[in-house]
């Protein structure tokens, strides 16, 4: 639960609690704030045959990278009944995902979203999934960790730089709305599914420095303006990130689809900001020789499109024994590059204030990834888990001086199949049999 909204919070604040109460009240309130500017229409012809194709539907900062929606919403959702869901159920799910299609633009002004599968949702049908899609359940990847798994069917994904956009699209799929930007609504997600999780998040320069009044995060306030996350540095850089290609499934019934996984991570910021000094924090993000040669300024934005981690590669083991520690980009890159050099990973993480099962604001940090293979996410874990380093270098422990694992804390994790939209509504293992 959250507490409920305070209209006298600034503007941008109130939008983001906005989302997080969620619900008819909200959205009405949030209306009242948004002065009730409209919102493109959408033209379902023009929409993208990937639903995970946002790259080129959302802003770029001045060297390129993507700016993702301000405002997030994950419904964690169970079917109704047992077995496999029958064309009934398919057809009212397709009317209420084209709802959305036909309301809203596909692009940050308007809104983007997918609808993605757990390997629990497949497990209602006889047949498994061919073996061009690799979907295993979710299990722990470091010996340090003990996370509560997400099983539930499916998760519905809505993200706009609009709050009263996610807010509407959220009550057409699970309210009580007729309509939504002038569109009828005359299904809905909930006439098939319960939801069983609904959890918020944003992302952007200024929103965290909002919401830093939260379990977890100092009371000195030290999330700058200019960050778009809680550690105080800007991230996804694109010449980092994989390319929605990289991430697309090329082969059988769901190519153009993708994998994804969404962990949940509580983050304990004190001694990021008490203990830490401005250039040890730039050393365990990025690497000991990014504060070595001043190559980060404030938030990172001075580093372009490219973190240049890719340059402190080469014998990180030793380069960790010199520094007395390891920065976590630098582990996390020796997995995350394919034999060609392409980046594995696209990562399209958001902060969160919302603490499930409590009323108390709690940072943490949502962080969706898209691979075409959840074994590859899951080795560019276990690189980031830094075990060799810490076992030949006495001054890196399992958290300590290894990169920032001293202060994230994986609290859920599920993996997903994200199908290519001709399959998004209750797709069946083998769709084009």
């Amino acid at each position: 639960m959250v507490p409920d909204l305070d209209r006298d919070l600034p503007r941008r604040a109130f939008l983001r609690a906005a989302v997080a109460v969620g619900g008819a009240g909200a959205l009405a309130a949030c209306q009242e704030r948004t002065d009730g500017d409209a919102v493109p229409a959408g033209d379902p012809e023009a929409k993208p045959a990937r639903q995970h194709a946002w790259r080129d539907h959302v802003p770029r900062d001045d060297s390129g990278n993507s700016l993702l929606p301000e405002h997030q919403v994950l419904l964690y959702v169970d079917f109704d009944g047992d077995g496999p869901p029958g064309e009934d159920a398919r057809a009212t799910l397709e009317t209420a995902l084209s709802t959305l299609d036909r309301a809203y633009e596909w692009s940050a002004d308007g809104l983007l979203h997918t609808v993605a599968y757990s390997p629990a949702y497949f497990d209602r049908f006889e047949r498994g999934l061919p073996s061009s899609v690799e979907l295993p359940e979710p299990r722990a990847l470091s010996a340090f960790e003990d996370p509560t798994f997400d099983t539930q069917d499916a998760v519905v994904h809505l993200a706009s730089d609009r709050a009263d956009v996610v807010l509407a699209a959220d009550e057409a799929l699970t309210g009580d709305r007729g309509a939504v930007n002038g569109e009828s609504v005359d299904a809905r997600l909930t006439d098939v599914a319960t939801v069983d999780s609904r959890r918020t998040g944003f992302v952007g320069a200024g929103l965290p420095a909002d919401r830093q009044d939260a379990a977890g995060i100092p009371d000195s306030n030290p999330v700058p303006e200019a960050s778009p996350l809680f550690m105080g540095f800007k991230a996804g850089f694109v010449g980092n990130q994989a390319t929605e290609d990289r991430v697309t499934i090329e082969e059988g019934p769901f190519a153009g689809g993708t994998t994804k996984v969404i962990a949940n991570l509580r983050q304990r910021l004190d001694d990021w900001y008490g203990e830490q000094d401005y250039d040890e924090r730039v050393a365990e993000l990025f690497s000991p020789a990014h504060a070595e040669a001043g190559l980060v300024e404030g938030v990172g934005a001075n580093l372009g499109d490219d973190s240049g981690i890719d340059r402190f590669l080469d014998d990180i083991e030793g380069r960790a024994r010199e520094a007395g520690r390891v920065g976590h980009a630098q582990k996390a890159a020796r997995a995350n590059r394919d034999d060609d050099g392409n980046v594995r990973l696209l990562r399209r993480h958001f902060e969160s204030t919302d603490d499930i099962g409590s009323d108390q604001a709690v940072a943490s940090l949502h962080f969706p990834s898209l691979q075409r293979r959840v074994s590859e996410f899951e080795r560019v874990r276990e690189a980031m888990n830094g075990a060799d380093i810490a076992a030949a270098t006495p001054a890196v422990r399992q958290r300590v001086n290894n990169g920032i694992l001293e202060y994230i804390f994986v609290r859920r994790r599920g993996n997903f199949l994200v199908p290519p939209r001709r399959h998004r509504a209750l797709p069946t293992p083998r769709p084009d049999d």
